[in-house]
C-alpha cells in the first residue's frame, strides 16, 4: 500500500490549532498598546520528488531590512493589488524564487503568526505541481534550498535556544538541517505544523 507523502499535511489541516507568535516562548514581553500589524502571506511550497515530500525555503539576503540572512518561506506583505492573502503569497513566491502561481495547488491556510517586526503572517500550504527549478530574486534571496518534509515534521528535532535581544533573553525554536539554521518565525510555524501532523 502506497502512503501519500502529503498525508501528514492533510492530517494537520484537519485538526484544530491556535495562532502563534514570536512571543510564545517569551510570555513576559510587554507589547506596545495600539500596535498595528501589517498583513503578510508566505507560501509553504512542498514538492514530491521521487516519492518524497520536500519543502522549499529561502535564505534571505543579508542586505535586507527585515530578517537579513535568515531562512524563511518565500513571501511578503500583502499589497493593495493582491486579491487576498493567498494571492500575496503566490505573487511573492513567483518574484522571490520563480515559482509560478499556476504551478501551485493550494492545499490550505495555516494559522496566523505574529512577528516581532509587527507583521501578521499567514502561511499558505501548497503542492508544487510540476518539477521546479528555483530562480532566486537578485538582491532579495541569496539561496533557495529544499528540506525533506519528514525532517521538519519531527517535533523531536526542534530545540529551544535564545539570543540577547533589546537587552533581554529572547527564546525561540530552532530546527537545523545540514548547514542551514532554521529558527525564529519559520521554525515556530514549522513546529506548530509538526505538532498537528503527529499521529
Amino acid at each position: 500500500m502506497t502512503v501519500d507523502p502529503l498525508a501528514p499535511v492533510f492530517r494537520a489541516l484537519d485538526r484544530p490549532r491556535a495562532p502563534s507568535s514570536d512571543y510564545d516562548l517569551n510570555p513576559d514581553t510587554i507589547l506596545p498598546e495600539g500596535r498595528r500589524l501589517r498583513p503578510a502571506g508566505v507560501l509553504v511550497p512542498i514538492e514530491i520528488v521521487d516519492g518524497t515530500a520536500r519543502l522549499w525555503l529561502t535564505k534571505r539576503s543579508s542586505a535586507l531590512k527585515h530578517h537579513p540572512g535568515q531562512v524563511a518561506f518565500p513571501g511578503g506583505k500583502q499589497e493593495e493589488s493582491d486579491a487576498d492573502i493567498t494571492a500575496a503569497a503566490l505573487r511573492e513566491a513567483s518574484e522571490e524564487i520563480g515559482l509560478h502561481p499556476d504551478n501551485v495547488e493550494v492545499l490550505g491556510t495555516w494559522s496566523c503568526h505574529e512577528t516581532v517586526t509587527n507583521f501578521i503572517m499567514t502561511p499558505i500550504l501548497g503542492r508544487v505541481r510540476q518539477p521546479f527549478k528555483p530562480m532566486p530574486e537578485t538582491g532579495e534571496v541569496d539561496e533557495v534550498f529544499s528540506v525533506p518534509l519528514d525532517h521538519l515534521l519531527d517535533a523531536a528535532r526542534f530545540g529551544i535556544q535564545y539570543r540577547r535581544w533589546r537587552g533581554a533573553r529572547r527564546y525561540y525554536f530552532a530546527v537545523p538541517y545540514g548547514p542551514y539554521y532554521i529558527w525564529g518565525a519559520t521554525a515556530r510555524i514549522l513546529r506548530s505544523l509538526a505538532d498537528a501532523a503527529g499521529p
